[in-house]
């Protein structure tokens, strides 16, 4: 009686100590077992998303309202996940698991190689704003995550070929494409530095290089801010609407081979080259059927993990702040 009332005792102080760092740390989103998952956990996660939403939705769109309620779902899915993850590696520990520590030297040795020596690895580390402790456990729970992943969900699911005709007709609609062109586009953001180059002047002196016979997607490649300049502004089809009002309008007027001329708004100049113009039609079913069966298999693949995330969280504390 006494050893159980010492370890009910030990319970409630781990309890105490978990409230009391929910209470100390700045926005703490939730607790899994013992672990603390905090606001900055998320943000950090949050962080390449973000860019990436900043430019689609702010940059090219112009939808703060969409770019803020983007930002929000990442959040909350990020949350999700990092709740998942801390799940996963409970299980993991409680089961009696083990991960040889041989795995976590291969793979940090094959990145002090590739970095050229020990030294300069952890200086690459420390500019990130990390440590090698924190770089290796980052990998064991990877390794260990997606070891239990492979072995706790089935990684070969079979959808029928009838399945997939019948969600095609179900859902033909879907696959119902509007007016599209295929585009470039070259994005020059403005800067209130001063010494920075002026954007609107870039712009005109980019747009004479191409009316003279030079490559947009060359030009793309060279000067572009965005994301897509690795592939000289190529964003593929892009539907009607996709783009803020003022591209679109120009994409739309195009014809293939065509480029506009400057396209400026308050953020930023933009010049856009059209490569190919198709009217509204519906995708055959020979062009997405390996599209719909691979989305059925992460149906399914998500349903049996949820399945299993939602036995461990039946078996292991979880609070949400």
């Amino acid at each position: 009686m006494k050893s159980f009332c010492k370890l009910m005792a030990a319970v409630g102080l781990i309890g105490a100590a978990v409230e009391l760092r929910a209470g100390l740390i700045n926005g703490v989103d939730a607790v899994v077992h013992d672990t603390v998952i905090t606001r900055q956990d998320v943000a950090e996660e949050t962080l390449k998303p973000q860019r990436e939403l900043w430019n689609e939705y702010m940059v090219i769109t112009h939808q703060p309202d969409v770019y803020q309620t983007k930002v929000n779902e990442a959040e909350r899915d990020n949350l999700g996940t990092l709740i998942d993850r801390q799940l996963i590696l409970h299980e993991f520990k409680t089961a009696g698991y083990n991960l040889p520590e041989k795995v976590i030297d291969d793979v940090v040795q094959a990145e002090v190689r590739a970095q050229g020596d020990r030294m300069t690895f952890i200086r690459t580390l420390e500019a990130k704003g990390t440590t090698l402790e924190r770089y290796r456990q980052g990998i064991r729970d990877r390794y260990i995550e997606r070891a239990m992943r492979d072995k706790n969900v089935s990684s070969e699911i079979i959808i029928s070929p009838h399945k997939v005709e019948a969600y095609y007709q179900e859902h033909r609609e879907s696959y119902k494409l509007p007016d599209r062109v295929k585009l470039r586009l070259m994005v020059l953001n403005k800067s209130s530095d001063p010494d920075a180059p002026q954007a609107r002047k870039l712009a005109d002196e980019i747009l004479g290089k191409i009316n003279a016979g030079v490559s947009f997607a060359e030009m793309a490649t060279l000067y572009s801010d965005d994301k897509m300049h690795q592939q000289g502004g190529d964003r593929g089809w892009v539907k009607k609407g996709e783009l803020r009002m003022e591209i679109d309008g120009a994409a739309f007027s195009l014809k293939p081979g065509e480029h506009s001329g400057v396209i400026e708004t308050p953020e930023a100049c933009y010049l856009t080259q059209v490569e190919g113009v198709e009217a509204a039609h519906y995708s055959p079913l020979s062009e997405v059927r390996g599209q719909i069966e691979k989305d059925l298999q992460d149906r399914e693949r998500g349903r049996l993990q949820k399945q299993w995330i939602d036995k461990l969280k039946k078996k292991t504390f979880v609070r949400y702040y």
